[in-house]
């Protein structure tokens, strides 16, 4: 980091000379936070090229106007840097986008119709997936059954993902084509949801989901490309500059890479490939953060448990509303020796290891398994990941500052658990969930994302959930655990600064400084004036990605 850090003061210095060249791009009259502590606001900002030359007031910018200068006048609206979402599932969003959407069918049988009209539509045996339905929307709360949909599904496979990502439901053609039959056994770390006569009801639970994802064609190049060019389209209208992809398989990055060679790069991506894998890294010798500043590689993504809607997050105790399971250990985690292990080689070859972590068990045990590797491999500056970070204990809380574990957390999942998590953890545990104020006070640094498939890549929803932790439904309006709430200043932080930090671009970008990337976000409200209940109707009106406009709302 001594070079980044030495890289950063050149390239200040150059771009301080380069101030004295008219701008090619300037924004005046502004509500600007910079996230620089040294310069909290401004006024206006000139951006020349890809980077930013200058940062104050309106006087001393509009000095760097030109006769080819673009001039935007703010007038008066809040501008923030470009949102850097710290987790998602940028291709599997993607294609989502063009899917059956299932996130807000009410009732099984809304869920069904909806799944019937989308089939009818398809060419016979072209499987229907992704989905992202949520049986808690439904009283009661019954998982779904192949039955439901066969009937209106009978000449197409159906494999489609709750919201969560850790089970899915197929239909009957589905599990018929992957083998799945009572005689099946569940696979470490997964689960066959069966009914009273032992018979699969077509819910497959984490590393069981495995059975059907063999079976399923692999999309084209070409079916990729269109996925990633529709996420980063979202991604703009939403103000998302920079990504750090927790799915990018290699056939992913090869994606990533021909956008990169056509210049139709969008966002900056941080590419984490599969923890398992860890060796075809090692082996040519990549270490984290190779690339350059629209994308790199060098980390990677594992998994401790699955997730509390499915029942498969892994605690100390028994599930309230299933006392028979404590969670699962992921496949991965079968034998724990082997995650230690991976985890180990991973962080010797200079890798970067995040690992996904919900329950209160699972996050002790990856501290457990990163305090190991600090001791075994020496000190330096490696920043380990745990993602999602959910359900905390208090002495894990403290941990994660004093080890410097980032806690990589979407807030947008607060305020949708929280209509319903208690009925599985209780009050108690759950004063430790989406702990964002004790993390801070502790000394950690958080970094915000999304989640996207799983929830929406709308980094003002994010800050409207960690800020005022009112639920989706309305029925906790001062929050759920609503001590901890966090400010709009550390929530944008955490959404810009954090999130960079995170994947070790903060030299580059999360704040607005001169010599950074020209990446920034223009608001309709003033998030940090308004009423925080009033955030979640704030709109990006404006993009810059690159010193370019690309999305503007009209």
């Amino acid at each position: 980091m001594k070079i980044g850090l030495i890289l950063f003061c050149w390239l200040a210095l150059s771009f301080s000379a380069l101030a004295q060249i008219p701008a090619d791009l300037v924004l005046l009259n502004g509500k600007i936070w910079t996230v620089n502590d040294k310069q909290p606001e401004a006024e206006a900002v000139a951006i020349l090229g890809q980077r930013i030359v200058a940062v104050g007031a309106n006087a001393d910018i509009r000095k760097l106007i030109g006769k080819t200068t673009k001039v935007i006048d703010l007038q008066g609206k809040r501008a923030v840097p470009g949102f850097n979402d710290a987790h998602v599932h940028f291709l599997d969003g993607g294609a989502g986008l063009a899917s059956v959407q299932l996130r807000d069918a009410k009732t099984p049988e809304e869920f069904r119709k909806r799944i019937g009209e989308f089939a009818a539509k398809l060419p016979k045996g072209r499987w229907v997936l992704n989905g992202n339905w949520d049986h808690e929307n439904w009283t009661p709360a019954n998982l779904p059954t192949r039955q439901l949909i066969d009937a209106v599904t009978p000449d197409n496979p159906v494999f489609i993902n709750r919201l969560d990502g850790h089970m899915c439901l197929a239909n009957s053609l589905a599990l018929k084509l992957a083998g799945v039959t009572r005689e099946t056994k569940d696979p470490d770390g997964g689960t066959i949801v069966r009914d009273a006569q032992g018979e699969p009801t077509g819910v497959l639970k984490d590393a069981a989901m495995n059975f059907v994802y063999k079976v399923i064609p692999a999309p084209s190049e070409d079916e990729m490309i269109e996925a990633v060019k529709a996420a980063m389209k979202y991604a703009a209208e939403n103000g998302v500059t920079s990504v750090q992809d927790m799915s990018a398989a290699p056939e992913v990055l090869a994606v990533y890479q021909r956008l990169l060679k056509q210049d139709e790069l969008t966002v900056r991506i941080s590419g984490h490939q599969p923890l398992a894998e860890w060796q075809r890294l090692a082996r040519v010798g990549l270490k984290a953060g190779f690339g350059n500043d629209k994308l790199q590689v060098g980390a990677l993504k594992g998994f401790a448990d699955g997730s509390l809607g499915s029942t498969t997050a892994l605690f100390f105790a028994p599930y309230l509303d299933d006392p028979k399971t404590a969670g699962l250990p992921s496949d991965e985690m079968f034998p724990e020796s082997k995650m230690r292990e991976r985890i180990l080689g991973a962080d010797k070859a200079g890798l970067q290891v995040a690992v996904h972590a919900i329950g209160d068990k699972a996050n002790q045990t990856i501290l457990d398994f990163f305090a190991a590797a600090e001791k075994q491999n020496g000190a330096r500056d490696r920043r380990f990941r745990i993602e999602h970070a959910q359900h905390l204990r208090l002495a894990e809380i403290k941990r994660f500052a004093g080890q410097r574990v980032i806690a990589s957390m979407q807030p947008y999942h607060a305020i949708d658990d929280g209509r319903w998590a208690e009925n599985r953890i209780g009050p108690e545990r759950a004063k430790g969930t989406y702990a964002f104020r004790a993390l801070l006070d502790a000394g950690a640094v958080l970094a915000f994302g999304s989640d996207w498939f799983v929830a929406p890549m709308e980094p003002l929803m994010g800050i409207y959930g960690a800020v005022t932790r009112r639920t989706l439904d309305g029925k906790r309006p001062q929050g759920w655990v609503p001590e901890q709430k966090i400010s709009v200043a550390e929530a944008v932080k955490a959404y810009t600064y954090g999130s960079a930090y995170a994947s070790f671009t903060e030299a580059q970008k999360g704040t607005l400084e001169v010599g950074k990337l020209a990446d920034l976000v223009v608001l309709s409200a003033d998030i940090f004036k308004i009423n925080p209940v009033e955030i979640e109707k704030a709109r990006v009106v404006l993009t810059i990605f690159d010193g370019k406009v690309v999305y503007e709302r009209r």
